[in-house]
């Protein structure tokens, strides 16, 4: 019996070493490594390309929006058209007129006409003259054509009508000549501006403070106010050219345009006036188109100052035929 019992626990001892580890089966511990992840998406390459720097494009033109990612996207993203012009009223930066003016639109969308003359021009002063000779065929071509300039000026636009004879006031002004037409009175409100004259009826001077008008913006209102100042304003005695204009280029900021139409010779050297006014403006950079309404004398002197200020100059006869002048 003991033989017997180890014989079986010898068979077990053997069977557990070598036959029971077959039945076993271990899984292995795998161990894994993540490199970093590559897309294998291309991203496009954008192509720098070199142009020749462009033309600039007129203000009435737009330039194409362009929107750039650096992802692709599936939506559709829509640009709104937006026009943004702003127009220049800038002269340049020259001491004279020189290539400030240059191409483009110039002066801006406002235009004007005066006797033939078209221009174009955010500001513009007329400076007419309303002395006592323009009685007549002069008087009625001034008003009508001087009514129909300013009923045709643009929205957007600033003007001021300056009267003269032997004074200067602005339209809807009361002007009057004193004391046997040596003194004048400009009332204006409740302000007073005194004139008077030491050489008849070209040697008008303001007395103390000068009268410095302010630009009026184009507007229904005003123009039917100015319409009527135009229509129902007296003449009044005397004729001298600077007083007006110089009253125009004091405003501010000053006028880009100024027309100046008269039909007489102002006192004096009529070419050096001429000359001494141009100078003042071109400070001013201000150009000064001149009308000579019925007045061939004056010519010269009118053909001088718009000649020296960019501007143009032209004569009116009885009929209202329009004759370009020049200097040679």
């Amino acid at each position: 019996m003991v033989a017997a019992l180890l014989a079986v626990l010898l068979l077990g001892l053997l069977l557990a070493f070598f036959a029971l580890p077959a039945w076993i089966v271990t899984t292995p511990t795998i161990i894994a490594y993540e490199a970093e992840r590559v897309d294998d998406t291309l991203e496009p390459t954008r192509k720098t390309q070199m142009r020749a720097k462009p033309t600039p494009a007129a203000p009435s033109q737009h330039m194409s929006k362009v929107i750039a990612a650096s992802v692709q996207s599936p939506t559709a993203v829509p640009v709104p058209e937006v026009d943004a012009v702003t127009p220049s009223v800038d002269f340049g930066d020259d001491d004279d007129f020189g290539s400030g003016w240059g191409g483009g639109d110039g002066f801006g969308e406002g235009g004007a006409t005066f006797f033939g003359q078209q221009v174009k021009a955010k500001r513009i002063a007329y400076v007419i003259d309303y002395s006592g000779s323009m009685r007549g065929k002069r008087e009625q071509l001034m008003r009508e054509e001087l009514t129909n300039s300013v009923s045709g000026l643009s929205s957007g636009m600033e003007y001021q009508l300056i009267f003269f004879a032997g004074p200067a006031w602005v339209a809807g002004d009361e002007a009057k000549v004193l004391k046997g037409n040596r003194e004048g009175l400009v009332t204006s409100g409740k302000a007073k501006f005194e004139w008077s004259t030491d050489g008849g009826a070209h040697g008008w001077k303001v007395k103390g403070k000068a009268q410095v008008p302010e630009w009026l913006a184009v507007s229904a209102a005003n123009s039917r106010n100015s319409l009527k100042h135009i229509k129902e304003t007296p003449l009044v005695w005397g004729t001298v050219w600077a007083p007006g204009i110089d009253m125009a280029l004091s405003m501010d900021p000053p006028p880009q345009i100024i027309y100046f139409m008269t039909d007489g010779l102002t006192g004096g050297n009529a070419v050096k006036e001429a000359e001494a006014i141009a100078k003042r403006a071109k400070k001013a950079r201000t150009i000064v188109n001149t009308v000579s309404l019925m007045e061939p004398r004056a010519r010269e002197a009118m053909a001088t100052l718009a000649k020296l200020t960019g501007g143009e100059a032209t004569l009116i006869d009885e009929k209202g035929k329009i004759t370009p002048l020049d200097v040679k």
